[in-house]
């Protein structure tokens, strides 16, 4: 069996890697140094390792929690989705369902650990308090969701991450939360100490008589009462209430404005004060703020005039690993916030706000543009050089974010949860724009002699209909051909004869389908495949081409 040729270029990856390969020709320029033009698989063996090492997953990332980061970052420097999924569940002991466990898991032993360190100095706090405080009485404040009741079920399971109104207010109304873990015996413990129990939740005020119910439900008693239990107002915002917008508080202001008037008018003094959310705890007007983690969602709010209180604020440097383990070590402030994620994904692609990505102007169009500049610089002179020894040079792309652009869908019609039923609806309907840059790019290199090929995830019944696409949105004609265009065979049927030896039988991963094709396309078809194309690293690992040219793309992973 001919020997695998791994590649040997990767392209698109972030600057700095960009900028490692270029001042590394060894490995960079196949053709540099003299010794390494005696044959191509001379060349490609000797770079092995280092090939196989650059077609891996970013793993560190910096990240603003506004998004801004989208601006500047790159694709490869944006956290993937999937892998922020796929860490949360970890992190929650989530085995795929969308429900956490409640009994054991990365999470849990995490806030456990938390309230350990919180319950040793209640007393002390308590009786600080009376010392320093005559008069008043000490009191705890604590938020509701995921603070004392739990919602991951309800946000992943349910929601799958998209917040719905209309579907929280279902679950409030049924008290369907369960306690926050190990947070019933806290405030138990807080209430048994002499602490006032005090609640301030975001939630409205239709909402308050299920929220107490749930509360003492789920093993609260009766630690919240109507009292002292804090919702936020319909109609006319309570007199104790100052905003900068009168009829839109922000979370901080209406937070920060209750705790202060609890202390200047309830006679209490907070000694601390619990959220999930870093707004939860800004503004002051507690002695102590104790956050709990949350990478599930995020819920920005501007600080108080004057308040600067840098320490309460979000992480912006991550370190994640592509399969979701690191949600076993890392802590909840260690997990990109996904809500962060998606803001800087939609800076990254142009998005207002609509789901909708901008198709003439966007940072992810200016990092294509370099892209596709620097594979231009040396098309013609590969395509040259493989003529010269013979060969017939092909070019391989992947079709979804290669050649065709998915982002409206998965995020406008999907909301980054994938729907097959829903994408076949797209694929059928042709619906899709190409990628950016990559129409002229594409049918640059048919018209130098290139073969063009296509090699797709998308099942057999998608073949036609993404051919038309392919043609409709500019690729000319006879680029992309029916007997140049692989797609995977349907669950049932028989696969074709140059897949084997995968290692689920007939069920191939995709690094074994996209991989073996390639070494068809060579060894069977003849072909020299010059450089392979695709948005993921497993559209370019396992070898048959002599240039691996990844594309940027956060929105999903696939490994």
């Amino acid at each position: 069996m001919p020997q695998i040729r791994p590649s040997v270029l990767v392209a698109g990856l972030v600057t700095a890697l960009l900028s490692t390969l270029a001042a590394a020709p060894s490995f960079a320029d196949p053709v540099a140094a003299p010794e390494a033009q005696q044959t191509s698989r001379t060349d490609v063996a000797a770079r092995t390792t280092s090939a196989r090492a650059a077609l891996t997953p970013r793993t560190r990332f910096t990240m603003k929690p506004d998004g801004s980061s989208g601006r500047t970052v790159g694709g490869e420097g944006i956290p993937n989705i999937d892998s922020v999924k796929k860490t949360i569940a970890t992190y929650y002991g989530d085995q795929g369902s969308g429900t956490a466990s409640k009994t054991t898991s990365p999470y849990i032993s995490e806030v456990q650990s938390i309230l350990r360190r919180q319950s040793a100095t209640l007393q002390s706090r308590y009786d600080k308090a009376l010392r320093q405080h005559k008069g008043k009485r000490p009191a705890l404040v604590f938020d509701t969701d995921d603070t004392t009741l739990f919602t991951y079920d309800m946000e992943v399971k349910a929601m799958h991450f998209t917040f719905d109104p209309e579907l929280q207010d279902e679950w409030v109304q049924d008290e369907r939360f369960p306690a926050t873990p190990a947070m019933a015996a806290y405030v138990r413990q807080a209430k048994a100490v002499g602490y006032t129990i005090v609640g301030i939740t975001g939630r409205s005020a239709a909402q308050e008589s299920a929220t107490l119910g749930n509360l003492a439900k789920v093993g609260y008693g009766d630690a919240f009462t109507d009292p002292n239990f804090y919702t936020k107002w319909s109609g006319a915002k309570p007199s104790y209430i100052t905003c900068k917008v009168a009829t839109a508080c922000t979370t901080v202001e209406y937070k920060a404005g209750t705790r202060r008037y609890l202390e200047k008018k309830r006679d209490l003094t907070i000694v601390a004060s619990y959220g999930d959310q870093w707004s939860d705890l800004m503004g002051g007007h507690a002695d102590h703020s104790v956050k709990l983690p949350n990478p599930t969602y995020y819920l920005p709010s501007a600080n108080l005039p004057g308040k600067k209180q840098r320490e309460l604020a979000p992480r912006t440097h991550f370190t994640m690993a592509p399969d979701g383990s690191s949600g076993t070590y890392v802590s909840g402030e260690g997990i990109p916030n996904i809500d962060s994620v998606k803001k800087t994904i939609a800076t990254y692609y142009g998005d207002p706000g609509d789901g909708t990505a901008d198709k003439s102007r966007s940072p992810y169009i200016a990092e294509l543009k370099k892209l596709v500049k620097e594979q231009r610089r040396s098309l013609e002179s590969r395509y040259r050089a493989a003529v010269r020894r013979g060969e017939k040079p092909a070019l391989v792309f992947d079709s979804d974010d290669t050649t065709l652009f998915t982002y409206d869908m998965e995020v406008k019609a999907m909301h980054f949860t994938f729907d097959p039923e829903l994408q076949d609806e797209w694929v059928q309907d042709e619906r899709f724009p190409a990628t950016p840059l990559m129409v002229d790019y594409v049918n640059q290199a048919r018209a130098l002699g290139y073969t063009v090929f296509g090699l797709t995830g998308r099942n057999d019944t998608q073949k036609q209909a993404t051919l038309a696409n392919l043609a409709e949105v500019g690729y000319a004609e006879g680029t992309f051909t029916s007997a140049h265009f692989f797609t995977k065979w349907v669950s049932g049927s028989t696969p074709p004869a140059w897949i084997e030896g995968c290692a689920g039988g007939s069920t191939c991963t995709t690094v074994e389908y996209k991989s073996k094709t390639r070494a068809h396309i060579e060894h069977d078809l003849g072909y020299t495949v010059v450089a392979s194309y695709g948005d993921q690293y497993s559209d370019l690992v396992g070898g048959y081409a002599d240039h691996a040219v990844k594309l940027p793309n956060p929105t999903y992973y696939l490994p």
